[in-house]
């Protein structure tokens, strides 16, 4: 049934140019979407030595080596391109200048002088699962996991609460000043976040929430995007459904709870997937509020693979698709809502 739906055409029985545009269309923007992260999970395999080639390779490819006898360690493969060994495979003992020694393994008592440009390394197809064991050995990655999950769910659970009463509240209540207060909560979006940093420290710091999970939880669980977006959605929920709950003796809370919050799962769902990416992917302010190790998340031991000197770019890489896994198993669980919660919020 999906394949049918998929290879319909407009032609009879066969591809129009119209199908051709779509499908050429369609493979671009998958192309486009997907090859940058299907690159990332490929070269997050590679060795060190194979992310610095040039040029790059999309496959994790490492060089092939022999074991040559007079040399202690195995030595490097080439296949030579030119001049009068062309057509051989050599392996390379050191390169001096322009000029590479090499030996051919079958008579290792022969020394080869190759230009540098007359050669061509041999490869081969190479996973380097290193890459992903070392992390739990040099780094505290569970720890760190726990970390960014205990923050992303804590903040998640207390955006979701005080954003859906802050929606309910301004889109079923009629008081004065409504209309007011929610015009000033949607100007905060045109606030850059940088010009409250300071500020928002200070009121950390006097609470002595300073490196402790709390401090990154509690300065952005209310937010205007949030309150927005199920407001709008909850202004399409009849007033006469409350109404009749309310005759029937139901408090505000159990109407809130009860009611209001089902009805609005669509958007709830939309706003936790933007919940979970905001807190996941944040850097800046936990990079200032959380300056002991133990309480980094992953984002701030992501920074830890760059050095002064030298970056570990295979275990970076490494790193960076483990932390992609949660995001990606969230967004696949509530995407279906995601047209739905938008559509009906009257988010364009």
């Amino acid at each position: 049934m999906v394949w049918s739906f998929i290879s319909r055409t407009r032609g009879r029985n066969r591809f129009d140019i119209t199908d051709w545009l779509t499908w050429g269309y369609l493979i671009f923007g998958i192309v486009l979407m997907f090859g940058p992260v299907l690159w990332v999970a490929l070269s997050s395999f590679k060795t060190d030595a194979a992310l610095a080639e040039y040029p790059p390779t999309f496959l994790p490819l490492s060089a092939q080596t022999v074991t040559v006898p007079g040399y202690d360690k195995p030595l490097p493969l080439y296949e030579v391109t030119g001049g009068e060994h062309k057509g051989e495979v050599l392996a390379q003992i050191r390169r001096i200048g322009l000029n590479a020694q090499m030996v051919d393994p079958a008579h290792p008592d022969q020394k080869i002088n190759v230009n540098i440009n007359d050669r061509q390394p041999k490869r081969q197809f190479a996973v380097q699962w290193s890459n992903y064991t070392q992390l739990f050995k040099r780094f505290n990655f569970m720890r760190y996991f726990w970390n960014s999950v205990f923050i992303t769910v804590v903040a998640t659970i207390i955006t979701v609460i005080f954003n859906s009463m802050a929606a309910f509240a301004l889109a079923k209540y009629k008081f004065k000043g409504r209309t007011v207060v929610f015009l000033l909560i949607i100007a905060t979006l045109m606030i850059p976040p940088t010009i409250n940093l300071v500020p928002i420290y200070l009121v950390v710091n006097e609470l002595g929430l300073v490196n402790t999970p709390w401090a990154v939880i509690w300065p952005a669980v209310a937010t205007p995007t949030g309150v927005f977006l199920l407001r709008q959605y909850m202004l399409t929920i009849p007033d006469d459904l409350l109404d009749a709950a309310r005759m029937d003796h139901a408090s505000e809370w159990r109407v809130y709870w009860r009611i209001v919050l089902p009805l609005a799962a669509p958007a709830i769902a939309v706003l936790v997937i933007f919940s979970v990416m905001w807190r996941w992917n944040e850097f800046l302010w936990p990079l200032i509020v959380l300056t002991r190790s133990e309480q980094f998340t992953l984002q701030l031991a992501l920074n830890a693979f760059q050095g002064d000197l030298q970056t570990s770019w295979s275990g970076l890489l490494a790193m960076t698709m483990l932390t992609l896994i949660p995001i990606t198993i969230i967004f696949a669980l509530l995407q279906k809502n995601i047209t739905a919660g938008i559509a009906q919020s009257g988010v364009k």
